[in-house]
């Protein structure tokens, strides 16, 4: 059995698209997975990038993007009403739902995610929160400074070990990043001999680029 880990922040419709296409990817391959909470914000921040919706005509071709692989994976997909939206309560419950040291199982992810992709509603508004909340009976405070550390913690984590943008998955230590990487992924579960050869060995050294002069 192969362990890959999923890093994900719901602010993501990329997240939410490789979520559920994830079984269907890996069909056939003996796998776990382990769901690990994310701050998006964080790793832009850590990086010195910008996310996509920060970027005007980034922005529109994104829902215009994920609309359509949507409609292609057959995942129903409603924008909510504002995007960007504020992930930490979310963020926060899921973890709320497992205890101290432990991460969230499907079943929550699923909820949170489906609560900001689904339905066309405000992913930050109170009464949806307060309804999910209840329906998933999380076993710790999300409003609680624990809750709150680890959430720190695994953004931490994440920055330390290279990742840079939701959904990541990790496996053997290599990083896939984004939805459309689901192929390679399944590919490297399955032991493609491409990951051990010359071709991805060159591909991954690092060489000499052209630095952007900073303004003056």
């Amino acid at each position: 059995m192969k362990f890959l880990a999923f890093w994900f922040d719901p602010v993501s419709p990329y997240a939410y698209l490789a979520f559920e296409r994830l079984p269907q990817a890996l069909a056939g391959i003996s796998h776990a997975v382990e769901y690990r909470p994310v701050l998006f914000a964080g790793l832009l921040q850590h990086h010195g990038h910008k996310g996509p919706a920060e970027i005007a005509p980034k922005r529109l071709w994104t829902y215009q993007d994920v609309a359509w692989r949507a409609h292609v994976q057959g995942t129903p997909l409603e924008l909510p009403r504002r995007h960007p939206f504020n992930p930490l309560p979310l963020l926060r419950l899921a973890l709320a739902c497992s205890a101290q040291g432990e991460t969230p199982n499907r079943r929550v992810v699923e909820a949170v995610m489906r609560h900001a992709w689904t339905g066309g509603a405000d992913a930050e508004d109170p009464a949806r929160l307060a309804a999910l909340e209840e329906s998933l009976v999380p076993v710790r405070d999300p409003r609680g400074s624990e809750v709150k550390d680890e959430l720190r913690a695994w953004t931490a984590r994440a920055t330390q070990a290279g990742v840079f943008g939701v959904p990541t998955f990790e496996v053997d230590g290599r990083l896939f990043w984004g939805d459309d990487a689901l192929p390679m992924l399944a590919a490297a579960l399955r032991n493609d001999p491409f990951f051990e050869s010359p071709g991805w060995e060159a591909a991954s050294a690092s060489r000499e680029g052209v630095q952007r002069a900073r303004p003056t």
